[in-house]
């Protein structure tokens, strides 16, 4: 059996969309998981179109996710931080900070959508960084980062399921650490930046956390808590989590880079991180926040 699971944001998801692509692809009766928002059908086989109607219903603001029924509902979140669990790159903050933000942004998003080598360009861009007061990064936390929305939600409700959360990016620890007790998360990894005195030196200690880590992360944990990486979900947005997306149970493209998107099977361009819910097959009313 499959699973059809519609998303849009709140009020974007009408129920005759829902019911034509059920009678279209054969589904049983849709499931709403919350009014006018998620619904899910079940169904015998995939549709040889999905790909085509994917494309079709993103024009009218709604997520398409076609997958086995069974097993969707997953033990581990794997995730990565910038643009995924918060709404900015942190790196690029910190450089607006320092007076070299647009050059920074510019090196960041060519290196998310996989044009340049990641550890050339974390290089280059904590090398402008040097002599940055370490108390800016404080500072950065403070009134500069948001949390993307639904990220607690996604959360707390797996954990509530017996789940286990783990924050793998390739940014910073002294921003992963706080948003991981934010948010609720078991653990986290990410590159540590040096310090010599109160300032940043403009070097990462070694060795950099990149793509390979994060894959290295998902197998490790997975050995650790006794499960697979069939039991994860995991989800980022920009080319560094490839590897971790394509090995999880479930790697999501979340707001995902073009290059990111054309090698993904999932992805989620108009929900939030609590559509990582509803294609689990969580209504609404069971989220915890």
């Amino acid at each position: 059996m499959y699973v059809t699971t519609l998303i849009a944001k709140p009020g974007g998801l009408q129920p005759a969309l829902v019911e034509a692509l059920r009678n279209a692809w054969g589904g049983q009766s849709a499931q709403w998981l919350a009014a006018d928002e998620a619904a899910e059908f079940a169904m015998e086989r995939m549709p040889d179109n999905a790909d085509d109607v994917w494309a079709d219903v993103q024009g009218q603001g709604v997520d398409l996710i076609v997958q086995p029924l069974d097993g969707r509902r997953k033990k581990m979140l794997l995730a990565d931080m910038d643009s995924t669990m918060i709404q900015q790159e942190c790196i690029d903050e910190l450089a607006d900070e320092a007076g070299v933000g647009a050059r920074v942004a510019d090196i960041t998003a060519r290196a998310m959508n996989g044009e340049l080598d990641f550890e050339a360009a974390i290089d280059e861009r904590v090398g402008l960084l040097a002599g940055l007061p370490v108390q800016v990064i404080a500072d950065v936390l403070a009134n500069r980062i948001t949390h993307m929305p639904g990220g607690r939600a996604l959360v707390q409700t797996m954990k509530a399921h017996g789940g286990y959360a783990a924050l793998v990016s390739g940014g910073f620890t002294a921003f992963t650490s706080a948003v991981a007790e934010a948010l609720g998360f078991d653990e986290n990894r990410a590159n540590t930046l040096a310090v010599e005195g109160a300032a940043l030196t403009g070097q990462v200690v070694r060795p950099i956390l990149g793509q390979q880590a994060k894959l290295e992360a998902l197998n490790e944990i997975t050995a650790r808590l006794g499960i697979t990486p069939a039991d994860v979900l995991a989800v980022g947005d920009g080319m560094n989590d490839l590897l971790m997306l394509q090995n999880a149970g479930t790697g999501v493209a979340l707001h995902g880079k073009p290059a990111l998107q054309e090698k993904c099977r999932v992805r989620v361009n108009h929900g939030d991180l609590t559509a990582l819910l509803y294609l689990q097959g969580y209504a609404k009313t069971e989220f915890v926040t």
